[in-house]
């Protein structure tokens, strides 16, 4: 029986800061500076809706600042033994708790609209549309900015280094801020659009009825992000990682009698294999078949001979 370690370097390239790290740090002092602005301006004119908008843009930056110190744990602690393989999850966790803070807001928000429906209050359109268009705007800022540049390049090692480009697709803690800034942007949206019908067709109703429809939306979208979340925290199986396996041996003919991958960061993967072959199989073959699978990172081979699995069932029948 052989066993051979693809890799003895746990870090997988966690070690270097991502291009989302820097923009979540520019969006969390925007939107600080923005909650602070309308904070004291809320106070200061005694206007309820730029202090409440205020109050909301807070909840938002803390949890973009929980993604953020999830970005720099993942950094300073890629080489950590005590994580087996990388603090790569630490993402997923990172993207699980922000789509739960996003569960929390929508529910506060339609807890508050169908309160609204049921006891109308007199709104201050005016001021109420201003402070909508001002959210408006620094969600947009900071959507461009976190948006920009889609492509990045994320490098770790599979016994030699490479460098590939993972376009339109992020991992699970920037989905997070990401949202949290989409449904900022859309709950001003649709706010703006209903107090507009409010104020000039008097249709006050429409503003908790939007707040309950951005409400249903954010839960539908976080619903979406937490089984992505979930499925890296409990390692559930990679099946495409696994078929790339499957089609790799297949030209060998060994026969797979056990295999399991699973992802321990976003775009990478482990697993661990156990086949059966020929008397003369040269271990390395099977490590050079597997190697162009550029996202599998760590795989543990257990290999047995076929007159060994002979001899093992003999012994059993005993």
């Amino acid at each position: 029986m052989h066993k051979k370690s693809f890799n003895i370097d746990h870090g997988f390239g966690q070690d270097r800061m991502l291009p989302a790290e820097g923009k979540t740090k520019i969006v969390i002092v925007i939107t600080m500076i923005a909650m602070l602005g309308e904070i004291v301006a809320g106070i200061a004119f005694g206007s309820m809706a730029l202090l409440a908008d205020g109050i909301h843009m807070a909840a938002h930056a803390l949890a973009m600042s929980i993604s953020f110190l999830a970005y720099r744990y993942i950094r300073k602690h890629a080489f950590n033994p005590k994580f087996s393989f990388g603090t790569g999850k630490i993402n997923a966790l990172a993207g699980y708790t922000g789509a739960l803070l996003l569960v929390v807001f929508a529910l506060a928000m339609a807890y508050e609209s169908v309160d609204r429906l049921i006891h109308p209050q007199d709104i201050s359109f005016n001021a109420a549309i201003l402070v909508a268009c001002l959210g408006l705007g620094v969600n947009l800022v900071c959507a461009f900015i976190m948006g920009h540049d889609h492509g990045h390049k994320h490098a770790h090692k599979h016994d030699h280094e490479h460098e590939h480009a993972h376009k339109h697709e992020h991992d699970s803690n920037f989905k997070a801020i990401y949202l949290h800034i989409i449904t900022d942007a859309l709950t001003s949206l649709l706010a703006i659009a209903a107090l507009v019908a409010g104020k000039y067709f008097s249709a006050a109703f429409l503003d908790p009825a939007m707040g309950i429809l951005g409400a249903a939306l954010i839960l539908w979208w976080a619903r979406s992000l937490i089984q992505e979340c979930t499925a890296t925290l409990l390692d559930h199986q990679s099946q495409a990682v696994s078929d790339k396996i499957r089609s790799a041996l297949a030209p060998y003919e060994h026969e797979i009698c056990d295999l399991h991958t699973w992802s321990i960061g976003h775009q990478i993967y482990a697993g661990e294999l156990t086949i059966l072959v020929d008397e003369h199989t040269n271990p390395d073959s099977i490590k050079t078949s597997l190697a162009d699978i550029e996202e599998l990172v760590h795989l543990t081979v257990e290999i047995h001979c076929k007159h060994c699995k002979e001899e093992v069932h003999a012994s059993s029948k005993q």
